[in-house]
């Protein structure tokens, strides 16, 4: 059974990765949606520059996911989709725009591999779902069973 130290310190460091990457995420969403870090305009050339066909909708699918997703990250709200949707967002980058090229690449990579992390780990107790989750005993999130009906399984007994 996992201690209660390491558990804390798994949840804290889910939310430590959740509130970066997040931050991160929401900040160019924005400057995509409603600033001039690219814009839209400049965006869309971009989006259309990779090839994708009806840029403007690929372009604002993209910049909603970053600052949506980063929103829902923050929240530790619908982490698991919101992760799926941000690494697609980071491959196109990382493959597309940056062409695998490091150390260019670097910070889209690292993007990639915490919500790849995040994904697979979930939100973690110091979330919203997390919060929700404690007060209806939906889920023990321990031994890394992530088991729905608030008691703990291991090789299918009673933890």
């Amino acid at each position: 059974m996992m201690g209660m130290k390491n558990r804390s310190r798994k949840d804290c460091a889910l939310l430590v990765l959740r509130l970066v990457a997040g931050i991160i995420f929401m900040i160019h969403g924005y400057g995509k949606l409603f600033g001039n870090a690219p814009g839209m305009e400049m965006f869309t050339g971009m989006v259309a520059g990779l090839g994708f066909p009806a840029a403007g909708a690929f372009a604002y699918m993209a910049a909603l996911t970053e600052f949506l997703g980063g929103l829902a990250l923050i929240l530790g709200v619908g982490v698991r989709i919101a992760s799926v949707l941000l690494a697609i967002v980071m491959l196109v980058a990382f493959i597309g725009v940056k062409k695998l090229g490091l150390p260019a690449g670097d910070p889209d990579l690292a993007l990639l591999a915490i919500v790849v992390a995040l994904g697979l780990m979930g939100p973690g107790r110091y979330s919203v779902m997390g919060m929700l989750r404690k007060g209806n005993g939906d889920s023990c999130n321990c031994n890394g069973c992530n088991c729905t009906h608030g008691e703990a399984m291991k090789n299918g007994q009673k933890v």
